[in-house]
């Protein structure tokens, strides 16, 4: 009798290994695709499930799951399946095309392909366009933006600061210190609209200037309680007057971290002197075009969307009050963000973004 339990090696031609192969070379393949290449591949050379799901960070559930369909289908058996439903009205050959000229090619006179430019110029109905990028999760449309740090000292001042963040230095106080600055005191020039069964909120979108305040802001990274103060101007005078804030509210028997941008108004000789005399103080800069790695500044989002967007103002004054309000109410039950990655997987990342443009631009 067959032992069921037996491992099954996928043995590769060597036109489905090139296949494969091809799959990987090629830029624009699916993570998916790559994913279950890569799997067979790892299998083909005997090395255990466990093994190749811990080599492509991956479960022994997912590698059994490919390893079987190639073994029954070979490299057919790795594409996704139709789902049960009425017949397919299109073809592999139109799916390939949609997915290629997507990928590949821009449209004349735009930036992007929309489902109705692109259904006119693969020959297919709009809405089987979009079940195709829906498919494959494509989203031309969107777009995002990014910014690689060009820091030499990036890889330490991150390993730096995310080692504060996930070991805290014992009898101190971690603080994510930055300012928002110059935030807008908006008033409508009519009032608003209150909300209504089956209507929002309504605003002109028109408004007066009243003024405008700085946020100085210092979050607790370990009880996400927030020191925050709002000043008219925005210079080392007034970032002085903040530390000076924060050095009454730590407790004296405690060292202070703080985690800083690189703004010019933080390294004056206003501030290194008053430094100077406060050896308890201990400031780590983040790399430049990485305020991300500040915590602090998922909280100036909280604040914007919570309190600040929408807001309507008659005065400098009466920001600062609705501001201050805010703080009071947030420091009530403040919550810390969790920062969940390494240093390593950072870097990580960042690598393979630097790999995605180099491979782009080749």
């Amino acid at each position: 009798m067959a032992n069921h339990h037996t491992r099954q090696v996928p043995e590769l031609s060597n036109d489905e290994r090139q296949e494969l192969q091809g799959w990987l070379r090629r830029s624009k393949t699916s993570q998916a695709l790559a994913l279950r290449a890569r799997i067979v591949l790892a299998c083909a050379e005997g090395v255990s499930d466990k093994a190749v799901a811990e080599r492509l960070e991956t479960t022994r559930v997912t590698v059994g799951k490919w390893r079987h369909r190639f073994l029954e289908k070979g490299c057919d058996g790795l594409l996704d399946e139709p789902r049960p439903g009425a017949p397919r009205r299109i073809s592999d050959e139109d799916v390939e095309r949609v997915i290629t000229t997507t990928l590949e090619s821009m449209p004349r006179g735009a930036t992007h392909w929309s489902t109705r430019s692109m259904a006119q110029a693969v020959g297919l109905s709009p809405m089987a366009v979009s079940r195709i990028w829906r498919a494959f999760a494509l989203q031309p449309h969107r777009h995002e933006t990014f910014k690689l740090s060009r820091d030499p000292l990036f890889i330490e001042k991150v390993r730096d600061i995310v080692g504060l963040y996930m070991a805290p230095p014992e009898r101190a106080v971690v603080l994510c210190v930055d300012e928002k600055s110059q935030i807008q005191a908006l008033d409508r020039t009519q009032p608003i609209l209150p909300l209504r069964p089956g209507l929002p909120e309504r605003q002109t979108h028109d408004y007066r200037r009243n003024g405008t305040t700085s946020l100085f802001a210092a979050l607790d990274i370990a009880t996400g309680e927030v020191i925050g103060r709002c000043y008219r101007r925005h210079r080392a005078v007034e970032f002085r007057k903040f530390l000076s804030v924060i050095d009454k509210a730590v407790p004296r028997d405690l060292d202070v971290h703080l985690v800083l941008d690189n703004y010019g108004t933080h390294k004056t000789a206003l501030i290194h002197t008053w430094l100077a005399r406060r050896q308890r103080f201990h400031l780590h800069f983040t790399p430049t075009s990485a305020s991300w790695l500040n915590q602090v500044e998922r909280w100036f989002a909280e604040i914007t969307r919570q309190q600040i967007r929408r807001g309507s103002w008659a005065s400098t004054q009466a920001l600062e009050t609705a501001i201050n309000d805010y703080l009071d109410v947030y420091n009530e039950q403040p919550k810390p963000f969790i920062w969940t990655k390494s240093a390593d997987q950072i870097l990580e990342t960042i690598q393979r973004y630097c790999q995605s443009i180099n491979d782009t631009e080749h």
